[in-house]
């Protein structure tokens, strides 16, 4: 590929941007055993993120819309396709299944006095609603649209800032972050112990202008909503852990690793309790008062704002609400929402940012966190190197803000396939309308790592392509045969398109609401 000596990094990244090509592909050097040619390949990064590749991204936020809306209005069980069909899927574990049966600690069942009982029913298999029959005669089978919110951390402005930071709660605004997705497992929990069947759901977490999470959620079957009000007002979630209310060690005297003593140590060398003797301490409810009974280290509950819609499949308003659950899915939690230009944030969000950040930094996001040592105890498998403030969790991440889980919550049933799957339904509309066409794919098959030799082994060996490499191809040179592949995709896919006709599969090569839009890869 000859490339002009004008061509910068800059304009070859707005030129794959405009054709929907990666702007950081990932390079690849092929070597045929058989023949001995040596070709560099580039592959998309598959990043998620628009800030890091705008192309890929988007590919990503279309494929979940599909995703979406397959399983959204189902009026047959999904199939799994055999025991390993949900592997990989977004569902959030259940509370219970978080620990192993040997480690997990027994505690009382009882719920707590200040939130209202739960109706309790058999759950039952099946997850398709229930069908209602309209006076004249048709038959519809409603679905539901859902936002949860969370409650007040004190008042804020349109933009999203706290009227006073002084008297925001940004500790509770923290830690229920950093638990918000165990509050949703626990809704999901309730919701169908109230109900009586297997409800599915496609979800997305989202941050709200005051950067506190909230959830939309697609729901599959209609539920009362009356019902649906009682089983948020009733759900909680209690966080037992060792206390948090006080700063044991600070930064010019963190506990230190003792060799002998196989653990954490204070100034005076004294050790720090393990972790198991801290939660057996909160466990026994030492140094309470006689009578008095353990309490949680954090509450979360839902706040009170709760929005339902019935929704009709086929409508222009379930084309919407699946657009309206992908429409974020490419920002991170941090980044402004509506505003393009991040230099465009005030001094007071950004300091609202700052003093949130500041806050999941430092408080503990799992019983392994390092940041249980500035608390005066040994973080669960502690062992040489853990320092305060260096957790590797994401959640401490100013981009995440304490959401260091999934985006995108999906239940194992809501179709009965893996996004791998999605992808490959997407791709498969494309490898039929050309070869229909009779047009030749490119031969990334032929470069299968599983292809052998006459010989049995191997025929391509597949090595990184590494940035020090001396032969290591410039980022432009990368970008550049990056958007001549993706050109000669879309003009191979308009020409087939215009031979055969538009594809007639229920799953759409392009968003159906975007007839721009450019094909999936075929290969990915």
């Amino acid at each position: 590929m000859v490339l002009g000596p004008a061509l910068s990094g800059e304009l070859v990244r707005g030129a794959a941007v405009l054709v929907g090509a990666c702007v950081r592909p990932v390079l690849s050097r092929v070597t045929d055993t058989t023949t001995g040619d040596v070709r560099t390949v580039t592959i998309a990064c598959g990043a998620t993120r628009e800030a890091v590749c705008p192309s890929c991204a988007e590919r990503a936020r279309r494929l979940r819309m599909q995703q979406c809306r397959e399983g959204w209005h189902l009026d047959t069980e999904p199939e799994l396709a055999g025991p390993d069909a949900t592997e990989g899927d977004d569902e959030t574990p259940t509370v219970d299944d978080e620990d192993d049966a040997t480690e997990r600690r027994v505690r009382s069942t009882r719920r707590r006095e200040d939130v209202p009982d739960l109706p309790r029913l058999p759950v039952s298999g099946h997850t398709v609603g229930r069908t209602f029959d309209a006076p004249d005669g048709k038959t519809y089978r409603p679905s539901m649209f859902l936002t949860l919110t969370m409650p007040s951390y004190g008042r804020v402005t349109d933009e999203g800032v706290p009227v006073d930071p002084d008297r925001y709660d940004y500790r509770r605004a923290a830690l229920d972050a950093m638990h918000f997705p165990k509050l949703v497992d626990r809704f999901w929990q309730n919701l169908r112990r109230a109900t009586g069947y297997n409800v599915q759901y496609f979800a997305a977490v989202e941050p709200q202008q005051r950067l506190a999470p909230h959830l939309h959620a697609a729901i599959r079957g209609a539920i009362p909503r009356k019902l649906i009000k009682q089983v948020v007002a009733a759900t909680y979630h209690q966080v037992w852990w060792p206390g948090i209310n006080h700063v044991h060690h600070y930064r010019d005297g963190w506990p230190a690793w003792d060799e002998e003593q196989g653990g954490y140590v204070d100034d005076g060398g004294w050790m720090l309790p393990t972790w198991d003797e801290a939660m057996d301490y909160v466990d026994n409810g030492d140094g309470l008062d006689l009578g008095e009974e353990p309490e949680p280290v954090h509450v979360l509950r839902f706040g009170v704002q709760v929005d339902l819609q019935g929704i009709l499949a086929g409508t222009p308003a379930a084309d919407r609400r699946v657009g309206y659950l992908t429409k974020y899915l490419t920002k991170s939690i941090a980044e402004p929402l509506d505003i393009d230009d991040p230099n465009r944030i005030s001094a007071a969000r950004r300091a609202h940012i700052d003093r949130l950040a500041e806050e999941v930094r430092w408080l503990p996001c799992s019983p392994t966190c390092a940041n249980w040592l500035r608390y005066g105890t040994q973080p669960k498998n502690a062992k040489p190197g853990m320092e305060p403030g260096r957790c590797t969790s994401k959640a401490h991440d100013r981009d995440h803000l304490g959401l260091g889980g999934r985006r995108v919550l999906v239940s194992r049933k809501w179709t009965g396939k893996t996004l791998t799957e999605h992808r490959a339904d997407r791709a498969a509309v494309v490898r039929a309308v050309l070869a229909e066409a009779g047009i030749e794919m490119d031969d990334h098959d032929q470069l299968s790592a599983t292809a052998t030799a006459p010989d049995g082994k191997a025929r391509y060996i597949w090595t990184p392509v590494r940035p020090g490499d001396p032969d290591a191809p410039s980022y432009v040179w990368a970008v550049a045969k990056s958007i001549a592949q993706r050109r000669r995709w879309r003009e191979q896919y308009d020409a087939a398109k215009q031979a055969t006709g538009p594809p007639s599969s229920d799953v759409s090569a392009t968003d159906p609401s975007s007839p721009e839009g450019t094909p999936p890869c075929p290969t990915t």
